[in-house]
């Protein structure tokens, strides 16, 4: 054995440099992983309240809309009632008249077959020229009476079977059939409301080139507008409650004036043709 031994080298091995950056490494990977992460569940919340908020909002919009359906349906069912109760009473009015028309011809063939025979009778008893001479007086008033009778059935009729005076004379014809209060009327522009029969009537507007006129009327504390209506086209209305329509028919239209007449039934009148002023 020598004196002298040589020294022993002994090295101590280091970790290895690598492992310190991969955990570096790793440890920026997880920050980026918990941001991210984080970033994402504030931008689900952000999406989750936005979508709540229009769905929210959605549901508001469909409620208002169907609020304001069923609120429009309501009335659709009040109005298709009013239609129906009008519809029914126009129907009525309009069978009556039908019967009225076809009992009237009747009427008239009657009493023409019984002036031919009491002319006939008379002729053949009476051989005085004086009395033959009043027989025919007689024959023409009762003919005339016939032909007036005779001409109110070929008068026009409304929808609701009333028939539509032109004039005067029609108006006249109608008075002796007794069924209706007739109401002559003449009314002026800018003279603000008038009355007529029982109701009261402004003309805010004529139109002598096409025959037309725009009229407000005024019953039972309403009115109502009817604009650009032709002559001779009757407006027909209701007031206190009854079932046969008041009618309102002008004839005759000028620059500052309507002309025409109100048809009243019976049960309904309650003004006196004084009330009325003359037709022009």
């Amino acid at each position: 054995m020598s004196e002298f031994q040589e020294p022993i080298n002994q090295s101590t091995t280091g970790t290895p440099r690598w492992v310190g950056l991969a955990v570096a490494v790793l440890g920026v990977a997880s920050l980026a992983g918990i941001g991210i992460g984080y970033s994402a569940i504030n931008h689900a919340n952000k999406i989750e309240e936005t979508t709540q908020a229009s769905v929210k909002q959605s549901n508001d919009t469909l409620g208002q809309r169907l609020a304001k359906a069923e609120e429009e349906n309501q009335q659709l069912e009040s109005d298709l009632k009013v239609v129906t109760n009008k519809l029914n009473v126009t129907q009525a009015d309009l069978m009556a008249a039908r019967k009225q028309s076809k009992s009237a011809v009747v009427a008239y063939d009657k009493k023409l077959n019984e002036l031919g025979s009491n002319v006939n009778q008379q002729l053949a008893t009476k051989a005085s020229s004086d009395d033959v001479s009043k027989l025919n007086g007689d024959v023409t008033g009762v003919k005339g009476d016939l032909d007036a009778t005779k001409n109110s059935i070929q008068m026009a009729r409304s929808e609701m079977g009333t028939l539509i005076a032109r004039n005067h004379d029609e108006i006249d014809q109608l008075r002796r059939m007794g069924q209706r209060d007739y109401f002559e009327f003449t009314v002026t522009r800018k003279a603000g409301t008038q009355k007529v029969g029982t109701i009261q009537v402004e003309l805010k507007d004529t139109n002598t080139k096409k025959n037309q006129y725009t009229i407000n009327v005024l019953a039972d504390d309403k009115n109502f507008e009817k604009k650009n209506r032709s002559v001779n086209e009757p407006i027909f209305f209701y007031t206190g409650g009854t079932r046969t329509a008041l009618e309102l028919v002008v004839n005759k239209v000028s620059k500052t004036t309507a002309s025409g007449y109100l048809s009243v039934p019976k049960s309904g009148a309650t003004a006196s043709a004084s009330a009325s002023t003359p037709a022009q």
